[in-house]
């Protein structure tokens, strides 16, 4: 019961919508799972296991979350909405754990024993991420949307990307559920941006306008103006190599 009590006490907290505890128990699928998960861990380790696995196919009818029921789940664990989340037979989740929908912690396919991640405490896996095989993501992380994890992330990270990759470390996060995350690949278009510039100043050539900005944003223009510009900097340019071929 401790840990149920943990797993309401961590819905309430990390969902602002909400609103009692009540509401909770009867209405959240993600805390249906988890309930109904503790009854089914308890049979699969005293060696009934049919009737966990009865148990966990039912919850993944009611509640579409697939979790195994030899799966270790600490309690303050929150699954917010949770539609399409699987987690494997051999997890290890550690408290105050936050799992959006469309979640994977699965296996590889070629691993046995040990075959799927550990996850320890303080971590958010945002919607649609996959942590994949036997790895460890540390404390106080964060996995970014559609990410797919292949290998163990060290604490106090932020991860991105296919595969995943730390753009972020060392930035301890405490109370933060904020799913905004760094883009690396836009940030280094923004990077080239600003260099292709620089030269361009060099060259004394007009700058094209219409690109990512160092803000990184997108300035809205149309396809015409994009091609004079492209037109005028290829003169230009041209321009340039036949006066120093005359010199």
């Amino acid at each position: 019961m401790g840990k149920i009590k943990m797993d309401l006490q961590a819905a309430l907290d990390k969902d602002p919508a909400a609103r009692n505890k009540f509401e909770i128990f009867f209405t959240y699928g993600g805390f249906k799972a988890l309930y109904r998960h503790r009854f089914a861990h308890w049979f699969y380790n005293h060696k009934m296991k049919y009737l966990a696995k009865l148990i966990a196919s039912g919850t993944r009818r009611k509640t579409g979350i697939d979790i195994h029921p030899a799966a270790k789940i600490a309690g303050g664990v929150f699954i917010d909405h949770g539609v399409g989340v699987v987690i494997g037979e051999t997890v290890e989740i550690g408290t105050n754990v936050l799992i959006y929908q469309g979640v994977t912690l699965g296996g590889t396919g070629k691993d046995t024993g040990k075959r799927h991640p550990t996850i320890e405490d303080n971590v958010m896996i945002s919607a649609g991420a996959k942590v994949l095989g036997p790895i460890l993501v540390g404390h106080n992380s964060k996995i970014g949307a559609g990410s797919v994890v292949l290998k163990d992330v060290p604490p106090n990270s932020t991860v991105v990307g296919v595969p995943g990759r730390v753009v972020k470390y060392n930035d301890v996060r405490v109370d933060d559920i904020d799913q905004k995350l760094p883009d690396p690949i836009l940030e280094e278009f923004a990077r080239l941006n600003k260099r292709i510039e620089s030269l361009e100043k060099a060259l004394d050539v007009k700058s094209c306008k219409y690109s990512i900005t160092q803000e990184n944003s997108v300035d809205e223009c149309d396809g015409n103006a994009i091609e004079r510009e492209i037109g005028e900097l290829e003169d230009a340019i041209e321009s340039k190599i036949n006066n120093l071929r005359k010199h």
